[in-house]
């Protein structure tokens, strides 16, 4: 959870640092976030995504969050579900989720605030929407 927020906060600040003013930022932030709400995985799961869209539930931030936070908390119980399945078998059909791919979930929501920073500190150096 706390990088999620850490990469919330760098990509809130490096969409004010590439943008000329903060009208523009909040604009094409508030778009970001419908957008990764939608391929988050929550409203329509993984194996339910078209095929041609599932490339953007793995550049999704918030995708592997949930991931994160689902397959964690309940992706090695073994508590029935139905007749037939628990829930680690629930959650690997339903959502795609598979308990032992955690370690890469993690590495990759480190990786999304340091890449959101680095994005932010080069858009710092880089731009300069003043005029003379």
């Amino acid at each position: 959870m706390y990088f999620t927020l850490l990469y919330f906060t760098f990509n809130g600040m490096m969409t004010v640092a590439i943008s000329p003013n903060q009208n523009v930022a909040s604009i094409v932030a508030a778009f970001f976030y419908a957008v990764w709400n939608l391929f988050s995985g929550f409203i329509v799961p993984l194996p339910r995504i078209p095929i041609w869209w599932r490339w953007y539930y793995w550049l999704c931030p918030v995708a592997w969050t949930l991931y994160g936070l689902v397959a964690s908390q309940f992706g090695d119980l073994q508590t029935m579900v139905s007749n037939d399945e628990n829930v680690e078998q629930f959650l690997g059909h339903y959502f795609g989720f598979e308990h032992d791919f955690l370690g890469v979930v993690a590495a990759i929501i480190v990786a999304w605030p340091v890449g959101f920073a680095f994005l932010f500190a080069f858009a710092i150096k880089a731009f300069n929407f003043q005029k003379r």
